[in-house]
């Protein structure tokens, strides 16, 4: 087979029995030279294309019962037909040329010389027609995935009309104005798939994260609950304390707010090394973990606890004589006092307590400064061991594969073309994954994998198959999809642990419609596949979260214009630079952008993320919505009941709106606004929402408040979609 060119082709110097006794041979030279053309048309091509390998042919097979004989007299029978004429093209041929749009879609002609006619061959595909394609019209693999929802193109050059019997071009629906309306796939629940996204960013390059894969998963996995292990035997071997409650969560945090490394979990490259969040809270627990007494006489005992562990602590350790005397001088002064005092009140020995704090703290903090420092130092070393383990582990899986040689797909590098938000891409291939046993219940679905059994509501798997179904773009049989969903469970299971279902609360149902309806809120800037209401969301994890959906961690997302709602988890440093980011944001765009921001009112002390987003020259609005008067939906929705999901919040929370001039004219904080939100706030308003929806379900209509003035783009171009959306950039 070969491409026609207006070279003159020289004809086979063969015979016809040299011909069919070996096709084979003459199958191969022809695939070779048509392998060669390929790789001539493909070379000034951008993108990295695989081309199938062609099937061998083989020569004709006689039966038992076709004899010699009869095969030669049909050699004679093709001897007789001019060979003159076999091969060549014909001389109309250059007249079939294709449109540039086909051409544009992968399609190329050549002639067959078996068959003595042309076909057409798809680069992109490795399809091959004997009849001149049918020009697809493009569509968007966000609203119309399958791409049955675009009106069907117009006959012409690259398409073949459909005709009906009596030879005239059959009549189509779409012609007459009465075509069906989109197929849509409505998930009822806590949430809201169908909102599109009114974000738009500067295109992006892909990630070079490694696909998931439970294999290694599993071994992630693993070395974290090792790590949370040691840290805890750390802390009671050393300094005879327990590790501070969700502190190992909380450094996690810390550390990814500033870690440069290449695994999403476990950091690997920070600098410094020590984590000052960790360091401190190790710190206040020394040399007990001081708590609020109920009782007067749990007081008086936490004092004395207090008294003998510093005493103990200053004499087991190398201080300085000063320190030595300091301590032990004051322990023995509170012995003492509790000896010779009757009937103190609570207030007397919370003083006590305070003075002696005040006292003798500086003294054991620089006594166990050495210590400590080496608690969090061990941690880090750990982390970065173990990070390289997991890395050799998905390099390996790579290679198992046949794709350990396979060079990352470059990509649209980061630009300033215009886009509307889209899910983190990957730039290398996928390995095939192993199978995970899907064991169905009543409410919840079970999946196992090598013993490792994940649980999750019924409800929220059907979303994530809707997320899945909208966002992945290399999985559209989900053959692929029942392992990702169980490395996802896996990494958020391992990650909270047994005390960070703060980190994953998630504002109630009611307050995301009205921010929606009120603020224009089509994005959350914290969020997980397990509590977003949105289908488009930032989370910590781009390689688990971005097939259902995920933009990848906010502080890398920068977007140029859209309204956000950001209820970040609970760690100083994370809310520190999410302000300053915000700023940043806020000060380089000048196209419509809000942020509206849930922070919990810490005032003793105040953190500096709170303090910088009061005095903020972007803050347009802030109120307080006071402790017990609110609600939360639970960490752990996925897997509670829903009658357990709904909790009282036992702090204060601040909602302060972040806008430059062109967000606050589009969505400002009016009176009226912000009324609405304090009343979809309130305690049980999401249960008397379900109540209703039980008596009339409402229509779900999105559309924007009257008094909502269109947005203006910076340029007249409107945003596109990247090309990566529309084609699979996920070779399997």
């Amino acid at each position: 087979m070969n491409e026609i060119s207006g070279s003159k082709q020289e004809l086979p110097n063969t015979s016809a029995w040299e011909t069919l006794s070996a096709p084979s041979l003459s199958s191969a030279s022809n695939m070779h030279h048509h392998h060669q053309t390929l790789q001539q048309d493909t070379s000034t091509t951008v993108m990295q294309v695989i081309v199938p390998t062609p099937v061998k042919l083989q020569g004709p097979i006689l039966s038992p019962a076709q004899t010699v004989t009869d095969h030669c007299s049909q050699l004679g029978h093709l001897q007789q037909t001019p060979l003159m004429t076999q091969g060549l093209a014909p001389t109309n041929f250059s007249d079939l040329e294709l449109s540039p749009e086909l051409q544009q879609q992968g399609w190329k002609k050549f002639w067959s010389k078996r068959e003595n006619r042309p076909y057409f061959w798809n680069k992109l595909t490795g399809e091959s027609l004997w009849v001149v394609p049918s020009l697809k019209s493009q569509f968007d693999p966000i609203t119309d995935p399958l791409g049955i929802c675009g009106v069907p193109p117009v006959p012409g050059n690259g398409s073949i009309p459909l005709c009906t019997p009596s030879g005239g071009v059959k009549r189509r629906a779409s012609e007459d104005g009465t075509a069906p309306a989109p197929k849509k796939f409505v998930l009822a629940g806590p949430w809201d798939l169908e909102i599109p996204t009114n974000v738009i960013i500067h295109e992006r390059a892909p990630s070079n994260l490694p696909h998931v894969h439970p294999e290694v998963e599993a071994l992630r996995c693993g070395l974290l609950a090792k790590l949370r292990l040691c840290y805890q035997e750390l802390c009671h071997t050393r300094e005879s304390i327990d590790a501070p409650k969700d502190s190992f969560n909380r450094w996690l945090m810390e550390r990814k707010v500033i870690d440069c490394g290449s695994d999403p979990l476990l950091p690997s490259q920070c600098f410094p090394e020590i984590s000052m969040s960790m360091y401190r809270e190790i710190m206040n627990d020394i040399p007990i973990k001081l708590v609020r007494p109920k009782f007067t006489g749990d007081a008086r005992k936490q004092l004395s606890r207090y008294a003998e562990a510093a005493k103990k602590m200053i004499e087991s350790r190398a201080a300085s004589p000063e320190s030595r005397k300091v301590v032990k001088w004051n322990a023995e002064d509170t012995f003492q006092w509790l000896r010779r005092t009757v009937g103190a009140t609570f207030d007397d020995f919370q003083d006590r307590l305070a003075h002696l704090k005040r006292q003798c703290q500086p003294h054991l903090t620089e006594t166990v400064k050495a210590s400590v420092e080496g608690i969090c130092l061990k941690i880090y070393h750990l982390s970065t061991e173990y990070a390289k383990k997991i890395k050799d582990k998905n390099n390996q899986i790579l290679k198992d594969n046949g794709l350990g040689d396979v060079i990352p797909l470059g990509g649209p590098a980061s630009t300033q073309r215009k886009v509307w938000c889209y899910p983190v891409q990957f730039s290398l291939p996928t390995p095939r994954l192993p199978q995970v046993d899907y064991l169905p219940e009543r409410d919840q679905t079970m999946l196992r994998f090598h013993g490792d059994t994940m649980c999750i509501n019924n409800t929220h798997l059907t979303k994530l198959e809707h997320l899945y179904r909208y966002n992945c773009f290399d999985d559209k049989k989900f053959e692929m999809f029942l392992p990702r969903v169980w490395c996802m469970l896996k990494r958020y299971q391992t990650y909270l642990g047994n005390e960070g279902q703060a980190t994953q609360m998630a504002l109630p149902v009611t307050v995301f419609e009205c921010l929606q309806r009120s603020f224009g809120v089509t994005f959350e800037c914290f969020a997980s596949p397990l509590n977003c209401y949105f289908r488009q969301y930032c989370s910590t994890f781009a390689d688990t979260d971005s097939y259902f959906g995920s933009r990848g961690p906010f502080l890398d997302f920068r977007p140029v214009s859209g309204s956000f709602q950001a209820n970040p988890p609970y760690c100083e440093e994370l809310m520190e630079a999410m302000v300053n980011h915000f700023e940043r944001l806020l000060a380089d765009s000048t196209e419509p952008l809000s942020f509206v921001v849930f922070l919990p009112e810490w005032r003793d002390p105040a953190p500096n993320a709170l303090l910088k987003l009061e005095s903020s020259h972007f803050k347009r609005k802030q109120v307080v919505v006071l402790a017990m008067e609110h609600e939360y939906r639970h960490g752990l929705q996925h897997i509670l009941p829903k009658g357990e999901v709904n909790i009282r919040a036992a702090h204060g929370t601040l909602v302060v709106w972040l806008q430059n001039a062109a967000g606050a004219a589009r969505w400002g904080p009016t009176e009226e606004r912000v009324e609405a939100l304090l009343e979809a706030w309130r305690p049980g308003r999401e249960r008397e929402r379900d109540k209703q929806e039980l008596l009339s379900p409402p229509r779900q209509t999105h559309q924007q408040i009257p008094a909502t003035p269109v947005p203006v783009l910076a340029t007249q171009t409107p945003p596109t979609m990247p090309l990566s959306q529309t084609l699979s950039t996920h070779p399997t």
